[in-house]
């Protein structure tokens, strides 16, 4: 145990050059944390409230700082996340910020893994668990709300499920996206890069489809092992609801028709994950399209769940996704993350932790990843925000 003897916050920027929130933690041993808050652009509507950045840290200031310095201890997570709890008093950080009570939390656990001289994986390790490696998700085409006049369905993966090792699907995954760019050349299509460095070029999502496969393969065929697809369709933003339909350009389905969608391209790629594939309210559909095409694919619950343990409770109950994804920032401390890791992994949905569009160098999604033997991690596949994350999977595997 470590007495917290100073937090500091200030703003820096993120990947997309917007200012975001840094947290420094100190305690009286002379441990040392920072920490870096990411922030989404495709966010759900029931993510904790994400402040602007100069109302975030002077509200943090003024209401955190003081439950925290000289009054808890670094070492204990779980006291450290109830008093960022009880400093903003409400269920959404709507008071202090999610990005400074997210940046705060994950760097208090780097200041108590400092004091201990471990590595933060192994620090959270023994507080919560965690001794496997996960398989990295690369987005090499994007659109969405990720890149303008690209393609409707916002990420295609690269999905590295045959890799040895971490190592082994880091670079597969970089290959992919530069066998995209290589097609893409080939086709005569140019194109410029989305927020997380994936190619975002004018073209329909079949012809995506097209170009994925065609890098995948030629990668599979040098490496020597499985790469799948895998599709963030980010539903929420295709769905009108005033109209109750989905919207991709011109062409319109109802829910039925998206739901027969998504299971027809399941079978006809066969994808081996698929995100939001379907509206944030609609846990129903969620629940049908896993009963159809859950053995053969995750369907994984963004916008659904919100790294939330009251909406991932509603979802189990009614059999909707099969799998979670894991931000910590739409949730606010680490110890709420975990606990939505440890809800899901209880009843058989599987934790893909998940970096956020608009980025920092921070790396603590890659232990926290090791931490709770979560079985997949998206960070992205290029650029330097996203490379920090996968550079430190690397290490962490190396020296385990």
């Amino acid at each position: 145990m470590t007495l917290v003897t100073d937090v500091r916050l200030r703003r820096v920027l993120d990947s997309r050059g917007n200012p975001t929130v840094e947290a420094d933690v100190r305690t009286e041993s002379g441990g040392f944390g920072r920490a870096k808050a990411p922030s989404g652009a495709s966010t759900g509507e029931y993510e904790a409230i994400e402040l602007p950045v100069g109302e975030a840290i002077a509200n943090a200031r003024e209401l955190a700082i003081p439950r925290l310095v000289g009054e808890v201890y670094a070492g204990n997570q779980r006291d450290i996340d109830a008093a960022l709890r009880g400093a903003d008093g409400t269920d959404d950080f709507s008071q202090i910020g999610a990005n400074s009570a997210v940046a705060i939390s994950m760097a208090a656990a780097k200041a108590a893994a400092d004091v201990l001289g471990a590595p933060l994986f192994q620090h959270l390790g023994g507080t919560f668990r965690g001794d496997t490696f996960p398989t990295p998700l690369g987005n090499v085409v994007g659109g969405g709300e990720h890149a303008a006049d690209a393609t409707h369905i916002q990420e295609f993966l690269a999905a590295p499920v045959g890799a040895p090792s971490v190592e082994e699907a880091v670079f597969a995954n970089a290959a992919v996206h530069a066998a995209v760019g290589d097609v893409l050349d080939e086709r005569g299509l140019a194109c410029g890069k989305g927020d997380e460095g994936a190619w975002a070029p004018s073209i329909e999502d079949e012809q995506a489809f097209d170009i994925v496969s065609e890098a995948t393969e030629i990668v599979e065929d040098d490496v020597g092992f499985e790469i799948g697809i895998g599709l963030d369709i980010a539903g929420a933003e295709l769905y009108d609801a005033e109209e109750g339909v989905y919207r991709y350009g011109e062409t319109v389905r109802e829910t039925d028709e998206q739901l027969a969608y998504i299971a027809e391209l399941v079978d006809e790629h066969d994808l081996v994950y698929v995100e939001d594939p379907i509206d944030e309210d609609d846990f129903e559909g969620y629940a049908e399209l896993t009963a159809r095409v859950g053995t053969e694919t995750l369907v994984c619950g963004d916008d659904l769940f919100v790294t939330n343990v009251d909406r991932l409770e509603r979802g189990i109950e009614m059999g909707a996704a099969n799998s979670i994804l894991i931000k910590p920032n739409q949730i606010g401390t680490l110890s709420d993350t975990v606990d939505a890791v440890e809800r899901a992994r209880r009843n058989g949905y599987d934790p893909v932790i998940s970096h956020r569009s608009g980025e920092t160098e921070d790396t603590t999604i890659a232990h926290l990843a090791v931490a709770t033997d979560a079985p997949f991690i998206k960070t992205g596949a290029v650029g330097g925000e996203r490379t920090a994350k996968l550079n430190e999977l690397i290490r962490i595997e190396h020296n385990a």
